[in-house]
C-alpha cells in the first residue's frame, strides 16, 4: 500500500497571504504534499492544485456561526478527548472563547503532520498541537524578530517561554538566525532557507529618461528610513541632480508628508498609495535605482524582485542584506542612517557608464538564479519538513 504524503499546514491567519507565502503554498502542494491553508478569507482565492485545502470562514456572521457548529459537532462525535482538551487550553488563555474555537477547532479536526506559522508572533496561540503529535515550524522574519520583541516586551517574553519547545525554525536571513537566539531558539534547530522567485520568462525592458529615478516600496514605517532616504533627497536636489523619487506605500504618511514640504521637494518626491503586484513591478522596471533606506529588515523580498528585474540595488547594510549584496558587484550598500552616504552613493550611480550598469546588473541577475530561485527555496523547505517529521 503507497504511503501517503504528510498533511502540511501553511498558516499566516490570512486568506490569501503575501505573494512569497502564495509561492511556498503552491509550490509545497506541486511537490505532491497535502497543503492545508487555514485562517480568515480576506479576498476569494481559487487553487487549480487539488493538493491545496482551503478551510476558511468569511467576516459574515452566520458563516462564522456555521463554521463553529460544524467543527463543534464533527469533533463531539468523532475526536471527543482531543476537544475537551483543546477546550482546556482555549479556557485558560482566551478571553473570547468563540473567536478561539473558530480558529483552532479546524485545526484539531485536519490534524495536520506539520504546522509551519508564518508570523512568529502567533507562536504561543499554536503550542497546544504538539500535544496531538503536530510538529511545529516558525518562520523568522524581520519585523517579529527585529523589533516587536523590542518593543513589546510581552511578545519577548512569549518567545523565551516557547522558542525552545519549537520543533524547527526557518530563518530568512542568517542575521535573522542569530537573532532569534537571544530568544532561545536552539541554534541546531534554525535552518536558513532564502525567499526564492519564480524564473522570468522575458525581462521587461526600460523606458530611457533624462530624469534620474528613484523608487522605494513599503508601508509607511520608521523601520523603512524614509526620512533618511528623503533628507539624501534634499542633498541630491542641492547638487543640481534632475531627480524624481517615488515611495509607494508612503502615501497616509503626514510625516513625510511634512518634511518633504519642509525641504521644498514637492517637485521631486512623490508618495503613492499601496498599489497592486504587477503595478508595483511596472513601477520597479522603469526605474533607475530601487532604495531600500531601512534601519531593519530581514532580507527585503522587494530588493530581490528588483535585482531579478535587472533594476540598480541601493541598500543599507541591515539586517541580511549584506547575505544578497555585495557592494559594488552585484548592487550597492551604505550605512543605516546616513543621509550623506546615501546621497554620494546615488550620485556615484549616476555617474557610471553603461557598461559598468550592465556587470552590476548581470551579477544581481546569477545571484537571483543561484541563490534566490523558488525551486531552491521548495525544494530546502520540504527538506526541513521531511527532517522535522523523521527526527
Amino acid at each position: 500500500m503507497k504511503k501517503s504524503k504528510p498533511k502540511i499546514a501553511i498558516y499566516s491567519g490570512e486568506i490569501p497571504s503575501t505573494t512569497f507565502i502564495e509561492r511556498l503554498i503552491k509550490g509545497v502542494a506541486s511537490s505532491g504534499y497535502k497543503v492545508y491553508v487555514f485562517g480568515s478569507l480576506k479576498r476569494k482565492i481559487t487553487y487549480e492544485d487539488p493538493n491545496i485545502n482551503v478551510v476558511s470562514y468569511s467576516q459574515s456572521r452566520i458563516q462564522k456561526i456555521f463554521q463553529l457548529l460544524k467543527y463543534s459537532v464533527l469533533l463531539f462525535l468523532f475526536k471527543n478527548k482531543g476537544k475537551q482538551i483543546l477546550d482546556v487550553f482555549i479556557k485558560s488563555h482566551s478571553k473570547n472563547t468563540n473567536a478561539a474555537k473558530l480558529k483552532y477547532y479546524p485545526v484539531l479536526w485536519h490534524q495536520p503532520d506539520v504546522f509551519h506559522i508564518q508570523w512568529a508572533k502567533s507562536t504561543g496561540d499554536w503550542m497546544w498541537l504538539q500535544a496531538f503529535g503536530t510538529k511545529i515550524i516558525v518562520s523568522l522574519r524581520g519585523v517579529h524578530i527585529n523589533y516587536s520583541p523590542i518593543t513589546i516586551p510581552e511578545v519577548a517574553e512569549m518567545y523565551k517561554q516557547n522558542f525552545p519547545k519549537v520543533d524547527a525554525f526557518h530563518a530568512v536571513s542568517k542575521a535573522i538566525a542569530i537573532e532569534a537566539q537571544k530568544y532561545h531558539a536552539s541554534a541546531d534547530r534554525v535552518h536558513v532557507i532564502y525567499s526564492g522567485l519564480p524564473t522570468l520568462e522575458v525581462k521587461p525592458s526600460k523606458t530611457e529618461s533624462n530624469v534620474f529615478k528613484i523608487l522605494s516600496v513599503g508601508r509607511s514605517h520608521w523601520v523603512k528610513g524614509y526620512d533618511d532616504a528623503i533628507d539624501a533627497c534634499c542633498i541630491l536636489k542641492k547638487s543640481g541632480i534632475n531627480f524624481q523619487y517615488t515611495i509607494i506605500g508612503g502615501k497616509d504618511s503626514e510625516e513625510l508628508q511634512f518634511q518633504i514640504a519642509d525641504l521644498n521637494l514637492e517637485n521631486n518626491v512623490k508618495l503613492l498609495g499601496k498599489l497592486s503586484f504587477s503595478e508595483v513591478q511596472k513601477h520597479m522596471q522603469d526605474a533607475d535605482v530601487l532604495l531600500l533606506s531601512s534601519v531593519e529588515e530581514g532580507i527585503a523580498n522587494v530588493v530581490l524582485e528588483a535585482m531579478q528585474l535587472g533594476t540598480l540595488v541601493l541598500s543599507t547594510d541591515c539586517g541580511g542584506m549584506n547575505e544578497v549584496i555585495t557592494d559594488g558587484e552585484n548592487g550597492f550598500l551604505v550605512p543605516v542612517r546616513n543621509p550623506e552616504k546615501i546621497a554620494t552613493a546615488l550620485q556615484h550611480i549616476t555617474n557610471l557608464g553603461l557598461e559598468e550598469k550592465e556587470a552590476i546588473k548581470k551579477e544581481a541577475e546569477n545571484t537571483i538564479k543561484n541563490q534566490h530561485s523558488s525551486t531552491k527555496m521548495i525544494d530546502d523547505m520540504v527538506a526541513l519538513y521531511q527532517k522535522v517529521l523523521d527526527r
